[in-house]
């Protein structure tokens, strides 16, 4: 196995984005390391408990964007955190173990069958147990294990960030809290189905289970970890904007994408008549598309077809713009370290602007 050189010694003059890498190179490293290790130990408790830690570390190497780790380390940093001090890396490592709890529990309320281009962990075990001629049914087992799976991930989350400096404790359970909050929000409107759609509640959701933990609260971990908390207004300005955007791109890539791209089912939240501002818009502009969703009839490539015809993916292109703007400004006047500012409006575009 090739070592990681852990210090950059003379290389701390690098550019904001080398040192994140390097330093997200080591998060890296230590998810492996932490899940192999577990594989291992549970194994020899039984042979088939690996099964469970292999779900959450398949999920973990199957690759992902990394955004909440990045945006944690790139708040210590940006905060003046030392590069060489690694205190950092427990709570990006936990961020990471945290959406992956998050994904696997996300993927059994939708019944979404692919994640980053392989089955879902409830679909994965629902497989293995119709192949092997288990007892029982196949879908209650699969959901049964991914949410044993996903508890588990987000337990090995905790012991992450148990290891980080204490002061980040309240954040760390707000942050806990709000997704959490913010998926029951969601799961619950979708299935009210209350229309016409509240858009002021449809942007509220988009932050607090997408945003919030997403790009504002690893932020602040990150400079209150570097001891620099006095950054949070700023980045909370940022990431409300930013982490708003980096949802409207999801809700446009679901209604518009390519899932062979994306790496997960296109449409899903069309079909499944979630109640995102991109259709809250789109009703506005055509009260046709209100009446397919309330018949509750409407196909998900029906009502994709009717969304391209509004023309409401413009609008919405138009609304990122301004968020992006919105969040850049935020940051514009904060004391960051050198070049963060503009690795942040970097980090910004790159987030909004995606295909995947």
């Amino acid at each position: 196995m090739t070592t990681i050189d852990t210090t950059l010694g003379e290389h701390t003059s690098a550019a904001p984005a080398q040192l994140r890498e390097h330093l997200m190179e080591l998060v890296e490293q230590r998810l492996r390391e932490f899940l192999r290790a577990e594989c291992d130990r549970r194994s020899r408790a039984h042979s088939r408990a690996a099964d469970l830690v292999g779900s959450i570390a398949d999920l973990v190497a199957a690759g992902g964007k990394r955004i909440r780790p990045a945006f944690c380390i790139s708040g210590y940093l940006a905060a003046g955190g030392d590069p060489d001090d690694h205190r950092v890396l427990p709570a990006a490592g936990a961020l990471e173990l945290l959406h992956a709890s998050a994904l696997i529990h996300d993927d059994i309320m939708d019944a979404a069958r692919r994640r980053r281009g392989a089955p879902t962990v409830h679909e994965r075990h629902s497989a293995t147990h119709r192949l092997r001629g288990w007892r029982g049914e196949d879908r209650r087992y699969g959901e049964g294990v991914a949410v044993l799976a996903g508890d588990l991930a987000l337990v090995y989350a905790d012991q992450f960030m148990a290891t980080a400096p204490p002061l980040v404790d309240a954040l760390w359970a707000e942050l806990r809290t709000e997704l959490i909050v913010g998926q029951f929000v969601d799961v619950h409107v979708a299935a009210a189905a209350e229309l016409p759609v509240d858009l002021d509640l449809a942007r509220w959701i988009a932050v607090a289970k997408s945003g919030r933990y997403t790009i504002h609260r690893p932020l602040e971990v990150g400079a209150a970890i570097a001891g620099r908390p006095e950054l949070g207004a700023a980045f909370e300005a940022y990431g409300a904007a930013i982490g708003e955007a980096f949802q409207l791109r999801d809700d446009l890539m679901d209604a518009f994408g390519d899932g062979q791209v994306t790496g997960k089912p296109d449409g899903l939240d069309v079909e499944q008549h979630k109640m995102t501002l991109l259709l809250g818009l789109a009703m506005r502009r055509d009260l046709g598309i209100r009446d397919l969703v309330s018949s509750g009839e409407a196909r998900a490539g029906r009502l994709r077809t009717r969304l391209r015809e509004t023309g409401v993916r413009g609008d919405v292109e138009r609304h990122i713009d301004r968020l992006v703007d919105e969040g850049c400004r935020a940051i514009a006047q904060a004391p960051l370290a050198a070049g963060w500012r503009e690795e942040l409006t970097e980090m910004a575009h790159l987030v909004a602007y995606r295909d995947r």
